[in-house]
């Protein structure tokens, strides 16, 4: 007979992590599978990517956050939570995707890419940073076309075009530009997002005031091309010769699990996932949900600092139900 699993937690993310800690605390029998590198998400962010919140707010397990300024960076939170799992020595299955989930009697069925998987309960702790939203135009398919952005020193001396305002996007055009680069950025709206890091919004809206990063506004790619890039304007189409494109233009979380558990989605554009916010449990028992998937295609709801809490309430509903 195989091993069954108390809990399976999907996601080696901080939220994750925060409920395998909890777990172990209360005594159950856990796991937690993540398809890439520990905390994979914060590992794929842009090497001199530095958080918005302090590192006293993102604390969690009781391991104090050292910083050497206010606003933690990416290397120091990676060793962060290296840390954390390493003290708890906490049981991560690390480079092995969650292919299939199915719920069959009392017990769940997981299928990765190396075993299967059966559990009493499971957490979704999925995050968002793997499903780019795409343009959906011709051309982004191109090689020059990327989703992810983790250093300048590719676009040296290169016409690039960021698309998006938001903190990504503005980072990405910044550094760019300042090691460079020859740097446009297509908006949306009239400028960058409102939500930018209050440290480096004034220096993006400076650039652009001054012509430094030329800024298209109100308008949106139409077509890219191996050289050049189409820009739909108000003025009408406008083609500017390019080498790369950064699309930052946000990301989604993996709703294709969710559907597969069964869990119901809210019918409006955001897709929010029906689940007690007592106890993070979802429609369907025994499938609980923590951190940035709890609100569907709304990413700017849950944040890491918010979200820790979900671990600790979760954790004691199901060691409540399996009587530990």
């Amino acid at each position: 007979m195989s091993k069954i699993y108390d809990l399976l937690i999907v996601g080696g993310g901080p939220i994750g992590l925060a409920c395998g800690v909890e777990a172990k605390k209360a005594g159950l029998d856990y796991v937690i599978m993540e398809k890439g590198a520990l905390t994979n998400s914060i590992y794929n962010y842009p090497v001199n990517m530095r958080f918005f919140s302090t590192s006293e707010r993102l604390e969690m397990a009781g391991i104090p956050f050292m910083s050497v300024e206010n606003k933690p960076t990416r290397t120091e939170a990676l060793e962060y939570y290296r840390r954390i799992f390493t003290h708890y020595d906490l049981n991560v299955r690390l480079y092995e995707a969650v292919e299939t989930l199915d719920h069959a009697d009392d017990l769940f069925e997981i299928k990765t890419s190396k075993q299967t998987y059966k559990t009493r309960k499971i957490v979704l702790a999925t995050g968002f940073y793997d499903l780019p939203n795409l343009m959906n135009v011709p051309g982004e398919d191109l090689p020059k076309v990327m989703h992810y952005y983790k250093e300048p020193w590719p676009f040296i001396g290169q016409k690039v075009l960021v698309v998006g305002g938001a903190n990504s996007a503005v980072d990405a055009a910044l550094e760019c530009w300042r090691k460079g680069a020859e740097v446009s950025m297509v908006l949306l709206g009239d400028e960058v997002d409102q939500n930018v890091k209050y440290w480096v919004r004034p220096d993006i809206m400076n650039r652009i005031k001054e012509g430094s990063i030329p800024a298209f506004t109100n308008s949106k790619v139409k077509e890219i091309t191996p050289d050049s890039v189409i820009i739909d304007s108000p003025d009408g189409d406008i083609e500017i010769e390019n080498d790369f494109v950064l699309a930052m233009t946000g990301y989604r979380p993996n709703l294709a699990l969710l559907d597969q558990l069964g869990v119901e989605l809210s019918l409006d554009e955001k897709k929010r996932p029906c689940y007690d916010q007592a106890n993070q449990e979802s429609n369907v028992p025994g499938v609980y949900l923590a951190g940035v998937v709890c609100g569907g295609l709304n990413t700017r709801e849950f944040f890491i600092e918010n979200s820790i809490v979900h671990a600790e309430s979760i954790v004691k509903d199901i060691a409540h139900k399996l009587g530990s």
